[in-house]
């Protein structure tokens, strides 16, 4: 059973993230799943004293975190992703222990988050994690990514001016983001263009969240 800082009710915590996974349209075996709550319970002790996420609790988590990031799977592309200021780890670990068939580079500047996703790695053996501590628009991989993530990180045109160099030939830059961000597509660089804006539901949530799909414009 998972370890926290205080008295959790694991078993509630696991029947909402198999009930919102199902909502979700996603087969999410049982090992999944008590992989997915190892990181909470993880997230939930350092959070005690390094303070990396506000959501405190690890039930509120399973919606705020882990479901929320579940809810854009579909959208990730090819076996290569980049999780631009992934924090503490969202989406991109939560994505890399649902689907370790893809391996996932999560970039975070911050020493404390970067020591935190390191410790997750090697406690859970994930093996297609790669942590890199740096500023993005510092990162110059020698392969650009099948499809690069952001959430809550900046404006569309600030993410794709900081991390744009990141998405590889053919591949994809997701923006994760609360109300509907039209209003942030109009000052794009010509660079890339709009594919869609899809409003996405989260289980046990009740708050706005869409999915922007951006692309290269081929020359």
């Amino acid at each position: 059973m998972p370890r926290a800082t205080a008295p959790t009710d694991w078993a509630a915590c696991e029947r909402e993230l198999a009930a919102g996974a199902a909502a979700l349209g996603l087969e999410l075996g049982t090992g999944v799943r008590a992989r997915l709550l190892d990181y909470l319970a993880e997230l939930a002790n350092w959070n005690a004293t390094h303070n990396l996420t506000a959501v405190r609790e690890p039930r509120a988590m399973v919606a705020r975190h882990l479901l929320d990031s579940l809810a854009v799977l579909e959208a990730v592309t090819g076996p290569r992703l980049a999780d631009v200021g992934t924090g503490a780890g969202l989406p991109g670990l939560v994505i890399a222990l649902a689907r370790p068939e893809i391996a996932v580079t999560l970039i975070e500047s911050s020493a404390k988050k970067a020591a935190f996703l390191r410790h997750v790695r090697r406690r859970l053996q994930l093996a297609n994690v790669e942590v890199v501590r740096a500023r993005v628009e510092a990162h110059a991989p020698a392969t650009g990514f099948d499809c690069v993530i952001c959430r809550a990180f900046a404006a569309a045109d600030d993410c794709l001016r900081l991390a744009g160099h990141l998405v590889g030939p053919g591949g994809r830059f997701l923006l994760m983001k609360g109300r509907d961000p039209a209003a942030e597509l109009g000052a794009l660089p010509p660079a890339f263009r709009h594919r869609e804006t899809r409003a996405l539901t989260v289980p046990g949530l009740d708050a706005a969240r869409h999915l922007v799909v951006l692309e290269p414009v081929r020359a």
